[in-house]
């Protein structure tokens, strides 16, 4: 589950994504030059090759472990892209194709604009369809895919249902997508109405979209992916854990998805803000470029997988968030304001993202001792301690 808005500004163009994703699996940054390829060379995606273009454009990316294909990400030429789990009448199929998270890397590497980006992911579709697991720990969960697509200037929002696809030109202030299908006729065409209840497809689009609209800045987007959708702290459902803001929350009994990553794309300025970790709200947007890759032994990535692992920043800094959630309210209110001192600093100015890590592994250190402080006692209702107990077991198998 996820969420992505745009937001058109006298800057340019924003895009932002919560990503939605099983509890434990850690994303990370993937950077890739610019590159020529010969004529009879291949992609090998996720699960499958197919051919490969002569020419592709240099990327970052934020990605699942265990893909090739990405959540979110930007390329050189300026276009950004964001994907969203939909449920479909279309029948899902888990035999080994491309994801929607493939397509949408393959778009990043061969598209200059956000109509060419919509284009390639579109001729993709066709020939080769979307199809195979989406999930590394539950292996027979899939999906099709609608996708946020803009540039400096432009934004389309693209949604599929199996081989089939609508394209809408974004013409207002702001404009969000979710887990539902939501461009007018094809949705009512193809999609699962019951499913995207159980998403809370349309209340989070609903927030997000008129929030987004209301905002500014980079800034404005960072506030809205913080955003539990309660004024306060998760509201749980035992059916869905916290699902009713952009911040989500795993604990649910039939949907547990947890916001694993985030990002803030500004693309008149060429800079994309991204936390790498888990819940925004315990997390600094770190600023990332195309052009600048992050050495390794600045941004620890090696063996990063669905276990616990120290090595990663992500397994870092969920230690910090899954104290946190035992009381999420208090425990905010310990670090917001240091939190948004910072990254107002470095909005203003922008450091490299190596000095970015560096700073943000301080302030955790800062924020771990007054979280400890007011986590004594986990407030959570009892079944989604007993989810986050199995989480903990799985990360440490």
């Amino acid at each position: 589950m996820c969420d992505t808005f745009v937001i058109r500004g006298s800057g340019g163009m924003l895009l932002a994504k919560n990503s939605d994703r099983d509890p434990n699996e850690a994303q990370l940054w993937e950077w890739t030059p610019a590159a020529d390829h010969e004529a009879d060379e291949v992609v090998r995606t996720t699960y499958v090759a197919v051919p490969q273009v002569a020419r592709t454009h240099a990327t970052v990316v934020s990605r699942p472990w265990w893909m090739w294909g990405a959540e979110m990400g930007a390329n050189e030429h300026g276009v950004a892209i964001g994907n969203e789990a939909v449920f479909t009448k279309e029948k899902a199929s888990l035999e080994p194709g491309l994801l929607g998270m493939d397509l949408l890397r393959l778009a990043l590497e061969r598209a200059t604009s956000a109509r060419e980006a919509a284009e390639v992911v579109v001729a993709l579709l066709e020939e080769h369809g979307q199809s195979g697991p989406c999930s590394a720990e539950h292996r027979r969960f899939t999906y099709h895919n609608s996708f946020l697509v803009a540039d400096r200037e432009s934004a389309i929002v693209l949604e599929t249902a199996g081989r089939h696809w609508a394209t809408e030109d974004v013409r207002g202030r702001a404009r969000s997508i979710s887990n539902g299908l939501t461009i007018p006729g094809f949705a009512e065409t193809y999609a699962d109405q019951l499913r995207g209840r159980v998403a809370a497809c349309a209340v989070r689009r609903g927030l997000t979209e008129q929030r987004a609209a209301d905002t500014h800045g980079v800034h404005g987007a960072i506030k809205v992916l913080r955003d539990n959708g309660t004024g306060a702290g998760p509201r749980w459902s035992p059916l869905n854990g916290s699902m009713v803001g952009p911040n989500m929350h795993a604990g649910g009994l039939l949907a547990s998805s947890q916001t694993v990553s985030s990002w803030v794309s500004d693309l008149g300025a060429g800079t994309h803000w991204a936390t790498g970790t888990s819940d925004p709200a315990f997390s600094l947007f770190a600023p990332l470029r195309v052009d600048e890759p992050v050495t390794e032994a600045a941004y620890p990535t090696k063996d990063v997988d669905n276990r616990r692992d120290q090595h990663s920043l992500w397994w870092q800094q969920a230690a910090l968030q899954r104290r946190a959630q035992r009381h999420w309210l208090r425990s905010e209110r310990v670090i917001a304001a240091d939190r948004d001192r910072i990254q107002r600093r470095w909005l203003a100015d922008r450091p490299t993202a190596e000095d970015a890590l560096a700073q943000g592994a301080e302030a955790r250190e800062r924020w771990r001792a007054g979280i400890d402080g007011v986590t004594a006692r986990d407030t959570r209702p009892w079944w989604v301690q007993r989810r986050w107990a199995g989480f903990e077991r799985a990360a440490t198998a």
